[in-house]
């Protein structure tokens, strides 16, 4: 009875950590060296998988939560930021539905979500943690237009890293 009770008073960040580790996925775990095969609901409710990827350019994939402040800080910063992620394709994934997601994004991060290079997903199967193994939310992982890990954070803190790196795969 108190398990149920701890994990019905747990945030998602916490059943993050939960889902991770009831799914035998450690926390030291590094994360996925290169682009696992994944499949994600686009908001036409169409799937995108590997093969969808933008090709000839950086992957950089946000993993978030629309309840995680961190998240929020995150897309706020990118928001600030959406010009120089221009030569970068940016895919914000969540767990979330797509109506709360989108809502989320129109309001903390509106020029963001309007760019070209930029693709809301939704992880209605649950397998981001599983294949790409982030420690919690958000999950910033910048992949090499070879499809390989450059750079992964799940501190706000780091984002002008990325920034970096991504002005520097020009």
């Amino acid at each position: 009875r108190n398990f149920i009770i701890f994990i019905l008073m747990m945030k998602r960040t916490g059943l993050l950590l939960l889902l991770s580790m009831l799914l035998g996925v450690s926390m030291a775990q590094t994360p996925a060296q290169r682009i696992p095969d994944f499949r994600f609901i686009r908001k036409t409710g169409a799937a995108f998988t590997r093969q969808d990827l933008a090709a000839g350019k950086p992957v950089f994939f946000v993993f978030f939560d629309i309840t995680c402040e961190h998240c929020r800080n995150s897309m706020q910063y990118l928001n600030g930021h959406y010009r120089e992620l221009s030569t970068a394709a940016l895919y914000l994934v969540t767990m979330d539905p797509g109506p709360s997601a989108e809502a989320f994004l129109a309001s903390v991060a509106p020029q963001l979500a309007k760019q070209p290079n930029t693709l809301l997903l939704r992880d209605t199967r649950q397998q981001f943690i599983t294949l790409f193994r982030p420690r919690k939310f958000p999950s910033l992982f910048l992949y090499s237009s070879q499809q390989q890990l450059v750079l992964y954070s799940d501190e706000e803190k780091d984002l002008p890293v990325f920034l970096a790196k991504i002005r520097s795969a020009r």
